[in-house]
């Protein structure tokens, strides 16, 4: 609910590999009060204006099936996003106060690292030039909020910066946060979450907003979209959950869309 707040009717949205909590937020704004934006895929390199509802073994049907146009990665990277410079919401395995992150690995050693991540792609062309770069993070913890990186590959704020505005958003599963002064700064709290308990999970000294509000909860009608027609498989829940039970949560969703014909997303319903 979080993400599809902060679209604008519109823009260009960027949507990366294996994010199903921001393509749910970006059909969500899409359906209610985004309905002129654009989707700018990873999956494909594809441009589209239409939706369908999120799948696993048929995540074709969201993207490609509804493309515009096709792009190659290098074109993507290296020429139309830096002049296109859509708003972009990474997931990052650590971020710093500044909003830094890192995809890479976490542990000092490049090459025996504790822990190898997904991997930065096109992230480094892309957040030294952006000022729409938005983070999200499934799960608040010390694990992910750091003092200090292990390795850097997306750009926050940061005297190496040139150009862009850096970091301007994050949302957790604790609250939401912003970069007023170049520094992360806790503004809302979900309902039932404390300053303190933010704090607890932080792994550096937090920022409070002297206007500090809760956030609003979603509507009805947002559940019910979210829950029978864009995302009625549930798959949006996979980044919040343990290895063993999105495990578990996989093999469920497979069993359940191969029974499923539907493959098409309208905006008066589910065709």
């Amino acid at each position: 609910m979080c993400i599809a707040r902060q679209v604008r009717d519109g823009e260009v949205l960027a949507q990366g590999l294996a994010t199903p909590l921001v393509a749910a937020g970006y059909l969500l704004a899409w359906r209610t009060h985004a309905p002129n934006i654009y989707f700018a895929s990873a999956i494909g390199q594809s441009l589209c204006r239409e939706g369908a509802p999120l799948g696993l073994a048929r995540i074709e049907a969201l993207w490609l099936d509804q493309a515009m146009n096709s792009y190659g990665f290098v074109r993507v990277a290296a020429d139309l996003l830096p002049r296109v410079r859509p708003k972009e919401f990474f997931r990052p395995g650590q971020v710093d106060p500044c909003g830094n992150f890192n995809n890479i690995a976490f542990g000092k050693r490049y090459r025996s690292p504790r822990l190898r991540l997904p991997g930065a792609g096109g992230i480094p062309d892309v957040t030294p030039i952006s000022s729409q770069i938005f983070l999200y993070v499934p799960r608040h913890s010390r694990v992910t909020f750091v003092a200090q990186l292990d390795f850097l590959s997306g750009l926050g704020h940061s005297p190496k910066r040139k150009s862009g505005q850096g970091t301007r958003y994050l949302v957790t599963d604790l609250g939401q946060f912003d970069f007023e002064a170049g520094k992360m700064r806790l503004t809302h709290l979900h309902p039932g979450v404390s300053v303190e308990a933010v704090q607890t999970k932080t792994g550096f000294p937090l920022e409070v907003s002297t206007s500090l509000e809760d956030t609003a909860p979603p509507t009805m009608e947002d559940v019910r979209l979210l829950r029978e027609e864009i995302d009625p498989l549930g798959i949006r829940r996979l980044e919040r959950l343990s290895v063993p039970a999105r495990r578990e949560a996989l093999r469920e969703i497979l069993k359940r869309e191969a029974g499923d014909p539907s493959t098409s997303l309208q905006r008066d319903g589910v065709g």
